[in-house]
């Protein structure tokens, strides 16, 4: 994909507790004195996508004399509450696993269906915008979610994911800045590589390695990130450690 296609080359996420926060945020950079020019709102809770994806994305075009080779490229900022990230990572880790890609809508219809059901009902309990398609009636929803968790085995799918998956690692050291995660679902492994702030060359040159055997295994996944610790790393990117514990506990909770 050309560079100048692309809607961002970056991005940052915030997960807050509910989406009062999240509008609050969203008022905090719609009144702040920042430079960077607002091209674009996507408001999925408004308006939640068709997948039944929602949280609020704006869309920055970067303004700034200090570093100005970096003007005019976009930055997204994705802001979230808790349900719909805990949502958005069970779509991913379950995509990973089924090999299927469920967050561009791509893949068993069964499981599609199920996720927007959930997003539904997760709506309900944020009071936000009801899902398009989905039940109104809150006991119709309910039943709907409890038939087809059990028909996907849903709940021990999830725990099975995440208690097989394996954990291969390169030695710690308190240096580390870049990490290379790479999940590969049919071994059941998540391998972590561990570079420091100086060896980004290396670190981006193992990235396009990996994803280069990626494409002609056609499987897997991969991804370079900065973090400061492994812990940070574990709670930004639950979906690569297979950690859809807060989603599994709301649909515990529904299906009991």
């Amino acid at each position: 994909m050309r560079l100048s296609q692309m809607q961002d080359v970056g991005g940052c996420r915030a997960v807050v507790d509910n989406i009062a926060r999240v509008r609050r945020i969203q008022a905090s950079y719609r009144n702040s004195y920042i430079r960077h020019n607002l091209v674009n709102t996507d408001d999925y809770i408004n308006t939640p996508a068709p997948s039944g994806y929602r949280g609020l994305h704006l869309i920055y075009r970067y303004l700034s004399d200090k570093n100005p080779r970096y003007n005019n490229l976009q930055i997204e900022v994705q802001l979230r509450s808790r349900l719909q990230h805990a949502w958005a990572t069970a779509v991913e880790t379950v995509g990973l696993f089924l090999d299927q890609s469920l967050k561009s809508s791509q893949g068993s219809r069964k499981w599609l269906n199920f996720f927007k059901l959930m997003s539904a009902e997760f709506a309900k309990v944020e009071k936000a915008p009801p899902v398009p398609g989905m039940p109104t009636i809150r006991r119709q929803l309910k039943r709907e979610i409890r038939f087809k968790a059990k028909d996907l085995d849903v709940i021990s799918r999830l725990h099975a994911y995440s208690a097989a998956l394996k954990l291969i690692e390169t030695r710690g050291r308190k240096s580390d800045y870049y990490y290379l995660l790479a999940v590969n679902p049919n071994e059941n492994t998540l391998s972590i590589k561990r570079f420091m702030k100086r060896e980004f060359d290396g670190a981006s040159a193992a990235y396009d390695d990996l994803e280069k055997s990626q494409r002609t295994l056609k499987t897997g996944d991969a991804v370079l990130v900065a973090a400061n610790s492994l812990r940070e790393l574990r709670r930004c990117y639950p979906n690569y450690f297979a950690d859809t514990g807060v989603f599994t506990a709301e649909l515990t909770k529904l299906t009991a």
